[in-house]
């Protein structure tokens, strides 16, 4: 991930205006950054799995939240606009029918070689200061699940790929939504 013309910095409506980016972009602290190269089909497959099962769980619980996968775009403010890998809404007053306009409840970045630090320490910072509820990063290189609980004043929980991890935006519903990474 490197950031283009990091001599301007731009604002949410400047980018979303931009028509000559070619590939999938993210605004951070107003600089413009390149997502590529793209995943792997590995990574595509996870993040096809996981949304399933959330997609799968919502409609079998008559829920009122939506998730969604990159490409997506997310407008955090007016200096970052993000596309999570996964990401679930359940305000759609934030939903205009192109963009999430506000924090996601839940975010899930899945690591690449390419993209670890973006997303375990710039990312990390930015979901928590935005109001994101829970935020998960999958490491398929080390088959582990950093959860963090933001809403709640619980430390970071570190889970394997075999664990049952609870999602917290649904812990409280009578059968709450449990994600095995390799069950899916």
């Amino acid at each position: 991930m490197t950031a283009l013309e990091k001599e301007k910095k731009y604002t949410s409506d400047e980018f979303l205006a931009m028509t000559d980016l070619k590939g999938n972009y993210e605004l951070i602290d107003g600089e413009i950054y390149s997502m590529s190269p793209s995943p792997n089909q590995n990574h595509q497959r996870m993040v096809k799995k996981i949304t399933g099962k959330i997609d799968r769980y919502i409609e079998e619980h008559k829920g009122k939240c939506e998730v969604f996968m990159s490409p997506s775009d997310v407008k955090l403010d007016d200096s970052n606009i993000v596309q999570p890998d996964v990401f679930v809404v359940c305000d759609s007053d934030k939903l205009d029918g192109q963009t999430c306009n506000g924090a996601p409840d839940w975010v899930i970045e899945i690591l690449s070689p390419h993209n670890s630090d973006h997303d375990t320490v710039e990312k990390l910072a930015l979901y928590q200061k935005s109001g994101v509820r829970e935020y998960w990063i999958v490491d398929p290189m080390n088959e582990k699940v950093l959860v963090y609980p933001f809403e709640q004043a619980k430390a970071v929980g570190i889970f394997t790929f075999t664990d049952k991890i609870t999602a917290g935006i649904y812990k409280d519903n009578p059968e709450p939504l449990v994600i095995s990474i390799n069950e899916l």
